[in-house]
């Protein structure tokens, strides 16, 4: 009898699942969002373009023009998992300290809630440039989280071995939208 990861990679979901998956994200955050005073802040790299997906199916549902989107760059783990800064490094994007904060609602997305630090960077940060509602959005919680942080919209949940690799891939950083777990940290 095969065994459910008979090969070290595995895809769980395709682009049309996952078209899905962000339809439901979206009526999630539209129902959780007031109707003014929003915008989308988009983890780099994957947490961006994922952003802009939600950004459209939102567009869709509400009938109003695409909420801001404001790109920031936070970075701890490599795609592989391996540690690259000991602290998880952010770049401040300025954009964001000319918005008004405090009245503005905030959503900030990003691929996979591991351990939480990406996500509790940023929302210290948002915090500190004076945001006072922020909320989260992920495609994958694996439901390991380390931190005092949590995810108030996910896609899909994920409950896998600790060394094994989720992988959202997202175009335009992947040619195909899907995710997949590669086994154990198995070889590519």
């Amino acid at each position: 009898m095969p065994t459910l990861f008979a090969s070290p990679r595995l895809r769980l979901y395709d682009s049309d699942e996952l078209d899905s998956v962000l339809q439901a994200m979206a009526r999630q955050a539209a129902a959780l969002l007031p109707s003014t005073q929003v915008a989308l802040i988009g983890i780099q790299r994957r947490g961006e373009p994922l952003a802009q997906r939600l950004q459209q199916h939102l567009s869709h549902q509400i009938g109003q023009p695409g909420l801001p989107l404001y790109p920031l760059k936070v970075k701890r783990y490599a795609d592989d998992l391996k540690v690259l800064h000991a602290h998880t490094e952010l770049t401040e994007n300025p954009q964001l300290g000319e918005l008004d904060l405090a009245s503005t609602t905030l959503l900030v997305v990003d691929d996979v809630l591991f351990e939480g630090h990406s996500l509790l960077r940023t929302c210290a940060y948002l915090a500190q440039l004076g945001a006072r509602r922020v909320y989260t959005a992920v495609l994958v919680d694996r439901h390991v989280c380390q931190q005092p942080i949590h995810a108030d919209i996910v896609g899909v949940h994920l409950q896998v071995a600790a060394t094994d690799i989720v992988e959202c891939n997202v175009p335009p950083y992947e040619r195909e939208f899907c995710i997949e777990v590669w086994r154990h940290g198995a070889a590519r």
